[in-house]
């Protein structure tokens, strides 16, 4: 979703704001590291979703202007030391410049392809390994969601299942999680607003769960917060993983979840620089606390 102009004005105001040590707040002891990524791309920016591979380094990302990301996050040690970009270019090699037609907000990998979400023109798409692409069935919901306000989030589940959560609800005042089985979507549970908090990015983790990355904006900065949703028998739970203050990171929206070498479930997100230069594309990590990774 794009608030450019109140962005815009709210980056200047978080840099004085940081200057005088308004966002000085300890990390918390899941906080792993950030690593802020730089190209000197045409249409670099603007990440908007993103999924990692098992391995915690093979990535693939998308952004609300059309362009699809592949690559590999190199580490030393724990921390990303630098991103080896190997292919950028649009999703659609036949795409025209229509923001509207290319904002690509959510992916995640599947047996054959990526499937992809995207919001004001609101649909989701298979992109198969060929490069074929082939829209997939809509809810009725889907068009009646606001031109910014679609699928942010994307996930895909031990079965192959999709499920899709939009930044706006439509009815009751919570935020449906969509599962698409076979050719039908349908609305699985809902999930309660939170201190101004909308839904940004999802991710099934190792564990069975679903990790939904959220944010909020204040005026000057962005809040950002993780829910841990799990399902045992039909009863639905969820419980925070973690919540920043103001201006700790950027405007996260992509989250990807994957195991580490010492079995901790670790949460890799990144954000939406808006093509802003007071902002930047950041890649933060974060570990699931134990105690909750084991919780079903």
């Amino acid at each position: 979703m794009r608030w450019r102009p109140a962005i815009a004005i709210g980056a200047i105001l978080l840099v004085i704001s940081t200057l005088t040590g308004s966002v000085g707040k300890p990390f918390p002891e899941t906080y792993v590291a950030s690593h802020i990524w730089q190209e000197e791309l045409s249409g670099f920016g603007g990440f908007s979703g993103l999924d990692i591979a098992p391995n915690g380094r093979d990535f693939v990302a998308v952004t609300d202007r059309g362009f699809l990301a592949r690559g590999v996050l190199i580490r030393d040690g724990e921390r990303i030391t630098r991103v080896r970009l190997d292919h950028f270019a649009p999703i659609n090699p036949s795409q025209t410049d229509s923001k509207r037609k290319n904002d690509a907000e959510a992916v995640v990998t599947g047996r054959n392809g990526l499937y992809i979400s995207y919001e004001q023109n609101h649909r989701t798409i298979h992109l198969e390994r060929t490069g074929a692409i082939l829209r997939l069935p809509a809810h009725p919901d889907f068009r009646l969601f606001p031109r910014n306000g679609g699928l942010e989030a994307l996930a895909m589940d031990a079965m192959g299942r999709l499920h899709a959560i939009p930044e706006r609800f439509l009815h009751d005042r919570a935020f449906p999680v969509y599962r698409l089985e076979g050719s039908e979507w349908s609305i699985v549970t809902t999930l309660q607003p939170v201190g101004g908090f909308v839904p940004a990015g999802a991710s099934f983790g190792p564990d069975g769960a679903l990790y939904v990355l959220e944010r909020a904006f204040s005026g000057y900065g962005f809040r950002s917060r993780v829910r841990r949703v799990t399902e045992t028998d039909g009863t639905w739970r969820d419980d925070e993983v973690f919540r920043s203050p103001v201006g700790r990171h950027d405007n996260l929206e992509g989250i990807a979840t994957w195991r580490d070498k010492d079995g901790h479930i670790r949460l890799t997100m990144i954000s939406d620089d808006n093509f802003l230069f007071l902002q930047n594309t950041e890649i933060v990590e974060y570990r699931v606390p134990p105690e909750l990774a084991i919780r079903r």
